[in-house]
């Protein structure tokens, strides 16, 4: 089983990369600037995009467990001009921050994920919004030309993360039953198993320990591997960076067939 940030943690780092993205985009020339790593998107795109999402979210985690969908953003629209956008995207941030801390780690909210290893609550809503805000502040620290390193606690997170809610399905796999370890040079390795089950993520143990350090799965070998720092796995897995940035191992076509699986 995967061992996510404590629920503090969660919410102080989702804290911190808003206030980075912040700073990213107050450096900018302009709100106009391309978003190199988002091509369809200025700046002002970006910016509005994450400001609407923490606020949908604010709003789907107060209506409770009973919400059947996703909850429409509170309160005004994106304004046009810096200073004011900058102060309605901390407000935003604020808002997902209050409603999170009112309801807690373990109850339970809407999510996009559907059946997989994240459960719908709104724990799992924070650790996904962590990642959200990680990857945008990247985003908007390349438009501004001075990209800054991941977190290494989020992008450890991240690889987890990613891999439970957006691989380990229980939609079947379309192909014959394979593995792909991913190894973080942090020294954490996760393994993704894909079978006509699905998908399902386990822990393996680091180097040198006991099988029984492992989450109950075996450690054979993979079909394939993928190794990099946590936040190229991360950079990676959102097409950030391309995957050649990792040092790759096995069979190449297992990879790109698991990102194309839907």
């Amino acid at each position: 089983m995967e061992d996510p940030l404590e629920f503090p943690d969660l919410l102080r780092l989702i804290d911190e990369r808003s206030a980075a993205f912040r700073a990213a985009v107050a450096s900018a020339p302009s709100l106009d600037v391309r978003v190199p790593t988002c091509p369809e998107w200025t700046l002002f795109d970006l910016t509005q995009h994450l400001g609407e999402g923490h606020r949908s979210w604010a709003a789907t985690v107060a209506a409770g467990p009973a919400a059947s969908a996703k909850s429409a953003p509170e309160g005004p629209a994106a304004p046009r001009e810096g200073k004011a956008l900058l102060a309605w995207l901390a407000a935003s941030a604020q808002q997902l921050l209050d409603a999170l801390r009112e309801a807690g780690p373990d109850r339970g909210c809407w999510t996009w994920w559907g059946p997989s290893e994240s459960p719908p609550t709104c724990g799992a809503v924070a650790r996904h919004q962590l990642q959200e805000v990680m990857v945008h502040t990247y985003d908007a620290q390349v438009s501004a030309g001075a990209p800054q390193p991941l977190p290494d606690e989020a992008a450890l997170d991240g690889v987890g993360e990613f891999l439970s809610t957006c691989c380990a399905w229980t939609a079947p796999w379309p192909h014959g039953a394979a593995a792909i370890d991913f190894h973080a040079t942090e020294g954490r390795s996760w393994r993704l198993s894909m079978s006509a089950d699905g998908g399902r993520t386990t822990r393996l143990p680091p180097p040198g320990a006991t099988p029984a350090a492992s989450a109950g799965e075996g450690t054979g070998a993979a079909f394939a591997s993928a190794r990099g720092t946590a936040a190229d796995l991360v950079l990676v897995f959102y097409d950030r960076i391309p995957i050649d940035s990792l040092q790759l191992d096995g069979d190449r076509r297992l990879l790109d067939l698991l990102r194309a699986w839907e």
